[in-house]
């Protein structure tokens, strides 16, 4: 059974760093991605960011490039997101997912398994 937990999350005033962690377990890591998404109040889900677990290689939405950093550490089975430079408009409930094929999508339909999201809120 796939379980993601995410944590992490919470109020952070502008210009502040948070960061977000995605424990994993129940995956075939080798051939997994993992992607992060936010979805702010009364807006649809966003991709923010992936990473290919064998690999790392990572993609990025454009509106977090510079500011945020995935990265993954296989002994722990965990995925984190390294959040700078935040801004009012990065709140948003954040959630892990994962996907069997490798692939470091940014569609959200191509995702399997998702956690429960943690809060982000960043006051201006």
């Amino acid at each position: 059974q796939v379980q993601l937990v995410e944590s992490g999350g919470g109020l952070v005033q502008a210009g502040g760093s948070l960061r977000l962690s995605c424990a994993a377990s129940g995956l075939t890591f080798s051939r997994s991605a993992m992607g992060w998404f936010r979805q702010a109040p009364a807006k649809e889900r966003e991709f923010v960011a992936a990473i290919r677990w064998n690999d790392g290689s990572t993609s990025y939405a454009d509106s977090v490039k510079g500011r945020f950093t995935i990265s993954r550490d296989n002994a722990k089975n965990t995925v984190y997101l390294e959040m700078n430079s935040l801004k009012p408009e990065d709140t948003a409930v954040y959630y892990c997912a994962a996907q069997m094929r490798g692939i470091t999508t940014m569609y959200e339909w191509e995702y399997d398994y998702w956690g429960q999201g943690t809060q982000v809120t960043v006051s201006s």
